[in-house]
């Protein structure tokens, strides 16, 4: 037994797993700033900014061009073609969208401390991130990632995405959290909506400092 979990017993805290989602929480995702870096002719301001999100990501609706992405059933050259066809954009206005991801989605480095708390108060840390293969692969590749979390699910390579239940339960599943109720961190409100009546504990990310505050609340942080 390690020192910080000996102390963490002292003080009446237990031990927990926790389901962090990754962009907008570990990872910077801003889409309206995205556009108006990559796509300045087209997103002059924010009102056209926030038009050409809807358009291109169509709020990641599960039967959307973009979801099909996150779900690994379409590659990026794909996914350009059928944004471009719908929208009337350009397929290389499509394409420096998707190549302007990875740029984009720096490291949070408030979530890190954050993460390496829970990490040192003996919490299991996993994750849970809707996802396309490409991305999936620069997180792992280009980030300590083995240092943040023990493991995790990205959703292209599961073939479903959230809010569907059914990933969560993939989760519970294949990740073995025995736990019945693991606290969850996401910063879209439909996902926590959709943990929450599985009976998981979910926290809507805002900033590091207020998820902090929270699980301090549930006792998770001393």
């Amino acid at each position: 037994m390690s020192f910080h979990t000996t102390e963490k017993r002292k003080q009446g805290m237990t031990t927990e797993t926790v389901v962090f989602d990754l962009g907008g929480v570990v990872f910077n995702w801003q889409p309206t700033v995205l556009l108006r870096q990559v796509l300045p002719g087209r997103a002059r301001d924010e009102a056209e900014a926030a038009h050409w999100v809807r358009e291109i990501f169509q709020t990641f609706d599960p039967d959307g061009d973009w979801a099909q992405f996150d779900l690994g059933n379409v590659e990026p050259e794909g996914l350009a073609q059928r944004i471009a066809r719908r929208t009337g954009l350009a397929v290389e206005e499509v394409m420096a969208v998707i190549d302007g991801l990875a740029p984009h989605m720096r490291v949070k480095d408030d979530t890190v401390a954050l993460i390496h708390e829970l990490k040192a108060a003996g919490h299991r840390l996993v994750y849970l991130s809707n996802m396309p293969h490409g991305l999936a692969r620069w997180i792992e590749d280009d980030h300590p990632f083995a240092d943040w979390f023990e493991d995790g699910i990205f959703s292209a390579r599961v073939a479903l995405m959230k809010p569907d239940p059914a990933i969560f339960h993939t989760v519970t599943e294949q990740l073995a959290v025995s736990d019945p109720s693991p606290v969850f961190i996401d910063d879209a409100q439909r996902n926590i909506d959709a943990a929450r009546a599985l009976g998981w504990r979910p926290v809507r990310f805002e900033t590091a400092n207020q998820v902090r505050a929270e699980l301090m609340a549930l006792n998770l942080l001393g």
